[in-house]
């Protein structure tokens, strides 16, 4: 990073600790980027301040997307990543919950973080309060469960097939079962008793 950049950051990010004051948790610079830490209850009177500061002037918002921290107790991380076309800078800000507490929607400032929520919701099972329509988004009707969690299975829960005889798509739990093997370390040189392809040209050639 410049000093041009560096000292561009350092400013925007005193001008925001000032100005929201008690509603800024942590702060830190990296990838070029501001990073902002922000309480749920603040993050829509933190992105409206953002959109319309003449200082700031973050007019688009990019994304919306979750982290998954399950070792922590506040384990979902949600990040709002801003662009400020007028200024030429990215400002991440972040808000921490848990499974249970809802973080307020901020499609009322930014209309585009409609989809990006219900993405999050279908994903991580971040819940988001006063939201128009928070449905699933990526996954298919009936589908359990939030497959970005570091906990969701692999397999899934369900898996969906064609079944010919009802005619239609099927859900079934999954079933991960394999017949019973018996396993032979024996050497295939030692092991094989039948003659292998081309055996016959040897003998032969000896006869």
């Amino acid at each position: 990073m410049d000093d041009a950049t560096q000292d561009a950051l350092e400013e925007l990010r005193a001008h925001i600790v000032a100005k929201l004051g008690n509603a800024v948790i942590g702060h830190n610079i990296g990838n070029d980027e501001l990073n902002v830490e922000v309480a749920g209850d603040d993050v829509v009177r933190t992105l409206k301040f953002l959109r319309d500061d003449s200082s700031c002037l973050f007019k688009s918002l990019m994304d919306v997307c979750g982290v998954d921290y399950p070792e922590q107790e506040n384990r979902f991380e949600v990040n709002y990543n801003l662009l400020s076309y007028k200024h030429n800078q990215r400002v991440r800000i972040k808000v921490r919950t848990d499974e249970d507490t809802p973080v307020p929607s901020v499609s009322s400032v930014f209309p585009t973080a409609s989809w990006f929520e219900r993405e999050c919701w279908d994903m991580y099972g971040v819940f988001f309060s006063e939201h128009p329509d928070l449905r699933r988004l990526l996954t298919d009707y009936g589908f359990e469960g939030h497959p970005l969690r570091k906990d969701f299975p692999l397999t899934g829960y369900v898996e969906v097939r064609y079944d010919d005889e009802q005619k239609r798509v099927v859900y079934e739990p999954v079933k991960l079962t394999q017949a019973f093997r018996s396993f032979d370390f024996m050497s295939p040189w030692e092991g094989m008793t039948r003659e292998l392809p081309g055996d016959e040209k040897a003998e032969a050639e000896e006869g």
